[in-house]
């Protein structure tokens, strides 16, 4: 990783675990521009870095990040097409984020609300703490939600469920968000960070072309036919039977050891 010093993020290595906090505390992490574009290239990063398996998302202070900065928006002079260039850097972060081939956690800290949220539900888990608090308040300011969300959150939570949290904007905890299959686990707020890096532990230890195969056919199956399916996992099964990494696993196995992974 080489990315210059970012202005919004704080951006640290722990082993093969990248994480990047928002680092807006002063606005509770809300979004401006440069925050979409530096996580654009951080991820962007992380991608091609083969030392990285495993991005966490977080946020410095007592917010994940509560969406779209109000005030910024307000005194913005943008011209109808650079509103529309706005919201598409949001819809490239989440799309960024759900077709990244490393997986990626959302260490949900405090308040992830509108475009915070949104970036969380792209992720492949999100962790809670107790109180921390997530929705979608878009209703209540006379706009729509982004990133996906109309698609993805039905498939977390059953679509009655997510008709009423998008429709009313009504926020939920960690332990609710946990309990109705938003969120991977709810932890204390002082645990949070340790279980989110205790995740990101156990998928890096994981082959990374295995994992990239199946985050892709996990994310698209829904909209793929079965035969589609079919084929496409033994595409994947024939590609992970090339790698030295599938070697690793059938010696590691016989061996009764741990496989130790290297990418290729």
């Amino acid at each position: 990783m080489n990315t210059a010093s970012p202005e919004t993020l704080l951006v640290s290595r722990h082993g093969a675990i990248l994480e990047i906090r928002f680092n807006r505390p002063h606005r509770l992490n809300a979004v401006i521009e440069t925050l979409y574009t530096e996580l654009l290239a951080v991820l962007a990063e992380a991608q091609a870095d083969p030392e990285v398996r495993c991005v966490i998302l977080t946020g410095e202070g007592r917010a994940f990040c509560v969406g779209a900065d109000m005030k910024e928006h307000g005194g913005a002079k943008r011209t109808l097409f650079q509103r529309r260039q706005y919201l598409q850097l949001g819809n490239d972060v989440c799309e960024a984020i759900l077709r990244h081939p490393k997986p990626v956690i959302a260490a949900v800290n405090g308040y992830a609300l509108g475009a915070g949220a949104e970036m969380a539900v792209a992720c492949d888990f999100i962790v809670m703490a107790e109180e921390a608090q997530i929705g979608f308040p878009e209703t209540s300011i006379g706009t729509c939600v982004g990133g996906g969300v109309s698609k993805l959150l039905p498939q977390l939570v059953g679509l009655s469920k997510a008709r009423q949290l998008l429709y009313t904007g009504r926020r939920i905890n960690g332990d609710e968000a946990a309990h109705i299959g938003l969120a991977t686990a709810s932890h204390s707020s002082e645990q949070l960070m340790a279980e989110a890096r205790r995740l990101a532990d156990s998928l890096a230890r994981q082959a990374p072309v295995s994992i990239a195969m199946l985050k892709r056919l996990v994310n698209q199956g829904s909209d793929t036919g079965l035969e589609s399916q079919l084929q496409q996992e033994l595409d994947a099964v024939f590609t992970c039977s090339t790698t030295a990494d599938w070697q690793e696993g059938v010696d590691a196995f016989a061996e009764k050891r741990p496989p130790e992974f290297k990418g290729h």
